[in-house]
């Protein structure tokens, strides 16, 4: 069965069964025209079809008459930074995230070195067809340069954040067990926690681009990390996805931080240093806005999805955001998901806490989630999610991305998926068993309304 997958961010699919030469040749084409003409840049992540597919895009720019600033093998948000500080007209992170070894993926970034908004990828797709018929000359063919010092860029911008005291976090001397899953972490996030004056103990951090596990940084996927944690007596544990956007952490017991959490104490650190608004997606938890209370700031929730939450963070000028993935949007930097500057952020609230990573999650608020999803076949999901707004329209309620449901001890936060027959749910409350239970109610509600 060929998957490919598109959306506002490009395309994903499976390599060689539905991600293939032609499908990646035509988005590459119609990005180009969308860009108009000038630098493009170009990065990817370690996976072992990185070759394959960054010959196809490299070459279809040139043919379009583009010069190509290949920065290599690097987390999408080094690709991000280097559009912005090298002023090109776009960016193409080649990264399927933290799919499977088998999967790869175009992302596609506008000249702001952000994700494209859906307006943007509109008038992409407007001009598809004809995209593909729009080629130079062999005298008016682009060029290709090869840029080495896009991952020292971004390295030092996260390394400068003006919160970051890089001499106290050497003399500290954090002992730091990394996972990278041997992906573009492996390039990059050992001689980062080097420079802040860690001592570091590597796991899955080769440079193969071969995922030994699940890539995904999920708890069920980091049982052997967790044995390392304690084998090692570290610190922390810091966990990376392979495209290095997303940072989860684990204690010095080998407990996940819960990667719900990664967003919530930066935020609390962001605004201990600057008053400012803050913006999550509406899947991502309540302790954000406790915090921000605490600190006399506001929260404001977007849509799921990076470019939701930038879009959000730009109309009220947020000073951090960011999503209940591991992912921390720090604007002072750029406008993207950023597992360096996240770590930055991090060590340095852990500096200035002076207790333990356990003792710093059980500073914060304490929330637990539930996630489940339903299959409901033929029928219409905005039609369900209608009718869950009709009941619950005299509540507290959200319709920006689905439905989502505030009540004193608990929300609950529906969504349709764009590419399966299935609505998810996502319940949170005080306890795990409470969060299962409204779970399991609204799932019980959308079954009755399925069947």
């Amino acid at each position: 069965m060929k998957t490919l997958m598109v959306s506002v961010s490009g395309i994903r699919g499976v390599v060689g069964a539905g991600l293939d030469p032609h499908s990646i040749v035509e988005y590459a084409s119609a990005y180009a025209d969308f860009c108009g003409g000038g630098k493009i840049v170009i990065g990817n992540d370690g996976r072992i079809s990185r070759d394959m597919v960054k010959s196809l895009v490299v070459g279809t720019l040139i043919a379009k008459g583009f010069e190509v600033i290949d920065i290599g093998v690097c987390p999408t948000p080094t690709v991000l930074y280097n559009v912005k500080k090298l002023n090109a007209q776009g960016g193409i992170s080649i990264s399927a995230s933290h799919n499977p070894n088998e999967w790869n993926a175009l992302k596609l970034l506008n000249s702001n070195g952000e994700f494209m908004t859906p307006e943007e990828n509109q008038k992409m797709l407007a001009n598809f067809k004809t995209a593909q018929e729009n080629y130079k000359s062999w005298n008016e063919l682009g060029k290709y340069t090869k840029f080495s010092e896009g991952l020292k860029l971004h390295m030092q911008a996260a390394l400068e954040i003006r919160h970051i005291n890089v001499g106290a976090i050497r003399k500290r001397k954090f002992k730091v067990l990394l996972d990278c899953v041997n992906g573009a972490g492996s390039y990059v996030m050992p001689e980062f926690l080097e420079e802040l004056g860690c001592e570091v103990i590597k796991i899955d951090c080769e440079k193969t681009g071969i995922f030994p596990r699940l890539p995904e940084p999920i708890p069920q996927n980091l049982t052997r990390t967790v044995e390392a944690i304690k084998k090692h007596e570290v610190d922390l544990g810091i966990v990376v996805d392979p495209d290095v956007d997303r940072l989860v952490l684990m204690t010095e017991n080998g407990e996940p931080f819960n990667e719900e959490y990664t967003i919530v104490q930066a935020v609390k650190f962001i605004l201990s240093k600057e008053k400012g608004n803050v913006v999550v997606n509406l899947s991502t938890t309540r302790a954000v806005e406790d915090v921000a209370d605490a600190a006399g700031c506001k929260v404001y929730r977007s849509a799921v999805g990076e470019a939701n939450v930038v879009k959000k963070m730009k109309e009220v000028d947020a000073v951090i955001g960011g999503e209940g993935s591991g992912g921390v949007i720090y604007p002072a930097v750029h406008y993207g998901r950023d597992a360096l500057v996240g770590t930055a952020l991090t060590l340095q609230h852990l500096l200035e806490f002076g207790g333990t990573m356990s003792q710093l999650k059980n500073s914060l608020p304490q929330y637990f989630i539930s996630k489940r999803k339903i299959e409901i076949g033929g029928k219409d999901p905005d039609e369900i999610i209608q009718k869950l707004t009709d009941k619950y329209a005299r509540a507290q309620i959200n319709t920006d991305d689905g439905l989502r449901v505030d009540f004193p001890d608990h929300w609950v936060h529906f969504r349709k998926s764009n590419t399966e027959p299935i609505i998810r749910i996502y319940a949170e409350a005080k306890s795990q068993e409470l969060a299962d239970e409204f779970s399991l109610k609204y799932l019980n509600e959308v079954n009755g309304l399925a069947g």
